[in-house]
């Protein structure tokens, strides 16, 4: 603003101009042998500098024209010089005052501070505060997201072993990068609470890493559980940073990479394999085992229903027996003879059904001495089956195989041989 007054008024100079403080534009130049120099020896006279820089004023606010001189024939009037200066401070204190002013972007926050003290906070746009040294201000971007890595650098392949070495529950080291992504919830805690932000927010991750790791098994960091750690993590690095009123709110925590150390990365691509093999085979002893258990099983409980079918058929057939036995013997005390006759015609003829019969009469000297029963059943019995004929329930002797006359024939010599050894053991009981 003071450069635009002067220029408004024509009182602007210029280092490149050869007269700059040797005379004024009234043609009161000076010698310029004056002192032994020439117009170009040199830089210009301060003196002389300030002689016509009072000129100026003095003609702008009035001043009196004095009779030549080193002056250049001007005397300062001193009421023009009060005013002068009066103007002269207001435009510094103008100028003063209009440093106060900056500008807050969106997404922005202005910390303002007031003696090196927070004092409040500015909304984004146009603000104004006391200019220095009453008050002083900073811009913090809380809508940025900040990124953190923790055992490596710009990339997994510049690891930092300081950072990435962990050891965990069962006692095995694993290697480990990953990175957090944060954002800022409190401008004040993040300027005056952190004396190196984000060398805070690096160490409580790392600090809540080695816990979550150091409570875990090394198979479950390295496979089912990255995505379990990093949830873990975040929300210890949390509830450390709230702790600490640092400002942070913790986004997200990506796991670059989970590896065994690379001095041992052989022999464990060997282990792993190796569990890898014992897991095949396991699955494979357990495929087989859920094919022959339930076959076993199923056979064996077959053969108990069998024999416990068996058992009850053999109880029921003694029980039966048994039955009949007391019956017969019911039977037999009434009447002996006829029971015994009785049960010596029903063996003969259980007999006689399953074996060929020839009958021989050596005693009444018949001259049939030979006759081949069982080929004259055979032959009825292929007549019978050329018709068949439909059988007879009632009757327990005759069959559905055509053997009608064969069993009508025994029953007719069992009859005919039990009244003869009826009346053989009547006589003798005379």
């Amino acid at each position: 603003m003071l450069v635009s007054f002067l220029k408004r008024h024509g009182l602007t100079f210029s280092l490149n101009d050869p007269r700059w403080g040797r005379g004024s534009q009234d043609g009161n130049q000076q010698n310029p042998q004056q002192n032994g120099r020439r117009p170009s020896d040199g830089p210009p006279d301060l003196d002389q500098l300030w002689r016509d820089f009072n000129q100026r004023l003095n003609r702008l606010f009035g001043g009196r024209k004095g009779g030549g001189g080193d002056g250049g024939g001007y005397v300062p009037d001193a009421k023009g010089s009060g005013i002068g200066v009066g103007v002269l401070a207001v435009v510094v204190v103008l100028l003063w005052l209009a440093s106060g002013f900056f500008i807050v972007q969106e997404g922005q926050t202005g910390v303002v501070l007031t003696f090196g003290k927070y004092s409040h906070m500015s909304l984004p746009g146009f603000n104004w505060r006391w200019p220095y040294p009453f008050q002083s201000h900073e811009i913090v971007n809380i809508s940025q997201v900040r990124t953190v890595e923790v055992g490596y650098r710009s990339n997994t392949k510049n690891k930092q072993l300081q950072e990435a070495l962990m050891l965990t529950e069962d006692e095995n080291i694993i290697d480990i990068q990953f990175a957090v992504q944060y954002t800022l919830k409190s401008a004040p805690e993040w300027l005056f609470n952190n004396r190196d932000q984000e060398e805070t927010v690096r160490e409580v991750a790392e600090t809540s890493i080695r816990e979550v790791v150091g409570k875990s098994k090394m198979d479950f960091v390295l496979y089912e559980g990255r995505e379990k750690v990093a949830l873990d993590v975040s929300q210890l690095m949390q509830r450390i940073l709230d702790l600490y009123k640092s400002g942070v709110q913790i986004t997200n925590v990506t796991m670059q990479g989970v590896q065994p150390p690379e001095q041992v990365q052989a022999a464990f691509d060997d282990a792993v394999k190796a569990g890898q093999d014992r897991e095949r085979q396991k699955n494979e002893g357990q495929a087989y085992a859920n094919d022959v258990i339930p076959k076993a099983r199923g056979t064996a409980s077959r053969l108990m229903q069998e024999s416990e079918a068996y058992r009850s058929r053999i109880v029921a057939t003694a029980e039966g027996d048994a039955s009949r036995f007391r019956q017969i013997l019911a039977e037999y005390q009434k009447a002996p003879a006829v029971t015994r006759d009785r049960m010596y015609l029903e063996t003969m003829q259980q007999i006689f059904a399953n074996t060929t019969k020839v009958m021989i009469d050596a005693k009444g000297g018949n001259n049939l001495l030979y006759l081949p029963l069982d080929k004259l059943i055979a032959q009825s019995a292929a007549v019978e089956a050329a018709k068949p004929a439909p059988a007879l329930p009632g009757n327990p002797s005759v069959t559905q195989n055509g053997k009608t006359d064969e069993v009508s024939s025994l029953n007719n010599l069992d009859s005919q041989r039990s009244s003869r050894s009826r009346d053989s053991r009547e006589r003798e009981g005379r």
